[in-house]
C-alpha cells in the first residue's frame, strides 16, 4: 500500500510547476521600486506586518530563554546528584 502512495505522489509531482518562466529584461536589473511595500505602507498594513513579526520574534526569544533556564536547572540538579552519589 505504501508503495502505491509513493508512486501516486511521484506521478502527481511530475505535473506540478513551481512558477512560470518569465524572461528577465534590463528593466528588472534597474528597478529600485518595491510596489508591494509602497501599497502596504499607503494602506497602513505595513505596521501590522512589522508588529506581527515583532511578536513572533519576541515569542521565540521568550521560548529560548525559558528553555535555557529549564536546562540550567536540570544541569544543576544533575551536578548535585553526581556530587551526592560520588561521596
Amino acid at each position: 500500500m505504501k508503495k502505491w502512495f509513493i508512486i501516486l505522489f511521484l506521478l502527481v509531482s511530475l505535473q506540478s510547476y513551481a512558477q512560470e518562466k518569465i524572461a528577465i529584461t534590463e528593466d528588472d536589473y534597474t528597478n529600485s521600486k518595491i510596489e508591494m511595500a509602497d501599497v502596504m505602507r499607503s494602506e497602513g498594513k505595513i505596521y501590522v506586518l512589522v508588529g506581527i513579526i515583532g511578536i513572533v520574534f519576541a515569542g521565540i526569544l521568550v521560548y529560548v530563554i525559558a528553555t535555557d533556564r529549564k536546562i540550567s536547572r536540570l544541569e544543576k540538579l544533575l551536578e548535585e546528584d553526581r556530587g551526592i552519589n560520588s561521596k
